[in-house]
């Protein structure tokens, strides 16, 4: 999976915000506590720093959504995580994204911060960002 892939598939799933170019993924490829899972279908980018770790962006290409491929990355990459030593996973999801927010209640997260506004929506109001955490096993 290339940045370009990884830009292809960004675009494709996050249509209301602004996505992640190849030359953003190519440089988080770069970073040593950065790490991707998956394929051009579906992806997840995480960083892993001391015993948490964050995941900074999933996509999940339209043609392959509702096909459990993001659950199953979920659990990959936190077990990855788990296994390096990492004690808690985090993200963030904008507040008006019901599927994702389902998922990841589904999957033990529980929202424990917010901010307010911070996607922005072009014609459209703002959205806040719901930030949640979940123990490792």
């Amino acid at each position: 999976m290339t940045p370009e892939d990884m830009a292809r598939t960004h675009a494709a799933a996050f249509t209301n915000a602004r996505p992640w170019s190849a030359q953003e993924f190519a440089e988080l490829a770069q970073d040593r506590f950065t790490s991707f899972a998956g394929d051009a279908a579906c992806f997840a980018v995480i960083r892993t720093i001391a015993d948490e770790a964050e995941l900074l962006t999933i996509a999940t290409h339209p043609d392959h959504q509702r096909q459990g491929l993001a659950r199953k990355l979920m659990q990959t990459w936190m077990q990855r995580a788990a296994e390096a030593g990492a004690q808690s996973a985090l993200l963030e999801v904008a507040a008006d994204n019901a599927p994702a927010l389902r998922l990841y209640s589904d999957l033990g997260f529980a929202e424990n911060g917010r901010r307010k506004g911070y996607y922005r929506r072009a014609g459209q109001p703002s959205q806040d960002a719901i930030l949640m955490a979940r123990a490792l096993p």
